[in-house]
């Protein structure tokens, strides 16, 4: 589920004063569940066409799974159990299940799941090939650091900037997942990438220049006028990531830095081509279950 901006981008028409202040896991919890479910409509209306009713990218620079394959061989899905965390309208685990997987969509925002269902009805009622793949997918509403699955329940886990910036303690979403894996299961999640964090959130040549210190942890918040926060996202440095993924009980595989493509002309937020083509956008981290 990609984030609507990077830190320093206010939701727009909102009141909420942007700052930098620590956030407690109860905090970032509610924050992300009350700002995705009122900014769930604009979100699927401004980026629902990049993002398709069942594609599975890994961000705004537009990497797609089908031909990345970082969850392994295209054709190996078939019959694998795999778990979207942070699942948005499901646009991932929708094109997981047309390869034949077993996905199941899990997000904290329950109006973001009815965008899926709606996705999946209109599959269905619009027939044509491959109409019965596209519907149905299986979806969870729950927070990704106390995840309602026994152990060792699926293959594989992925996450397109879903979740782990979201929570204040990002090891214990690495735990949940490690537990619901199986032995050997491959963990594959994206985030906006560090270095990010040290920039003004901008896609012209004003979001060139570093404004804050990159080595600052200090969470983003934009809160209320009495203080409560509405939207919360964790930086984390890119040594931090590594750090949690090993705490977690996997092993690091492959960091993917995704160049930006030819092709993609789109601003989203922050990210654009002039942006894109200098400094990396996106993190992604290949896990493997120990």
């Amino acid at each position: 589920m990609l984030q609507e901006h990077e830190p320093g981008t206010p939701a727009e028409g909102a009141e909420p004063t942007a700052t930098r202040r620590t956030a407690d896991e109860a905090e970032s919890s509610r924050a992300s569940r009350g700002w995705w479910d009122r900014n769930a409509d604009e979100y699927q209306e401004e980026h629902g066409a990049f993002l398709g009713d069942d594609r599975f990218i890994w961000g705004p620079e537009g990497l797609d799974e089908a031909e990345a394959g970082l969850l392994g061989p295209v054709e190996a899905l078939k019959g694998r159990d795999v778990l979207e965390v942070g699942a948005g309208a499901a646009q991932c685990a929708r094109w997981l299940a047309a390869q034949g997987a077993r996905p199941v969509a899990l997000d904290l925002s329950h109006r973001q799941l009815r965008h899926a269902r709606r996705i999946d009805a209109e599959a269905a009622a619009g027939g044509g090939d491959g109409a019965g793949e596209r519907a149905g997918v299986a979806l969870v509403q729950a927070d990704a650091t106390a995840l309602p699955f026994r152990d060792g329940s699926f293959d594989l886990a992925c996450s397109a900037y879903g979740a782990v910036p979201f929570v204040a303690e990002p090891v214990r979403v690495m735990r949940e997942v490690r537990r619901v894996l199986r032995p050997g299961g491959r963990w594959v999640f994206s985030v906006t990438h560090p270095i990010r964090w040290a920039f003004p959130d901008e896609p012209g040549p004003e979001g060139l220049s570093v404004a804050g210190s990159y080595f600052d942890r200090t969470p983003y918040v934009e809160q209320d006028e009495s203080g409560r926060a509405v939207y919360v996202e964790h930086h984390r440095t890119l040594g931090d990531r590594v750090r949690d993924v090993v705490a977690g009980g996997f092993r690091l595989v492959d960091l993917i830095e995704p160049e930006w493509p030819a092709w993609n002309h789109q601003e989203w937020g922050g990210w654009s081509p002039l942006r894109g083509n200098l400094i990396p956008g996106t993190a992604i981290f290949v896990c493997e279950r120990g």
